[in-house]
């Protein structure tokens, strides 16, 4: 009795012939092919970085180039917020420098900041107590001796 791989065999023998025919043929296109190509040249270092930012384009930023271009819109819309909101009297004001009242209330300000910053723990030369440096007891030597 024959196995079904035995069957199968004996039908597909006749093509065998053909199929290393159009197996040899592929092989001495690819051959030709080769012979045909000019050698690789070395790529220099501008080309190597320019062929990396492409890829790094292509893979991080082309597949999300829909949040990208939202994200650049919402950029843009910030920007010209932002632009008129401006004032036009605050440059006036900048560059006229500050009045002599000003002037004055900063000077205030400075001197009553500076008396609440004073350490007031530390006592001032007149009220410092002064202080005597131990002296010798010769009371313990005498008992010691005696």
């Amino acid at each position: 009795m024959k196995t079904p791989r035995d069957i199968l065999l004996e039908r597909h023998q006749a093509t065998a012939p053909k199929l290393d025919a159009i197996r040899r043929e592929a092989l001495n296109v690819a051959a030709d092919v080769n012979r045909r190509k000019q050698p690789v040249r070395e790529l220099t270092f501008a080309a190597t970085l320019a062929n990396a930012i492409r890829l790094s384009f292509l893979e991080l930023v082309w597949p999300c180039r829909r949040i990208w271009i939202g994200l650049t819109a919402v950029w843009i819309l910030l920007f010209i917020v932002n632009v008129s909101q401006r004032d036009g009297s605050q440059t006036v004001t900048a560059k006229s420098g500050p009045s002599p009242e000003m002037i004055m209330t900063l000077k205030d300000q400075q001197k009553i900041l500076a008396e609440l910053l004073t350490d007031h723990s530390v006592p001032h030369d007149t009220e410092r107590q002064t202080i005597f440096p131990p002296k010798p007891r010769t009371q313990s030597a005498e008992i010691l001796t005696a």
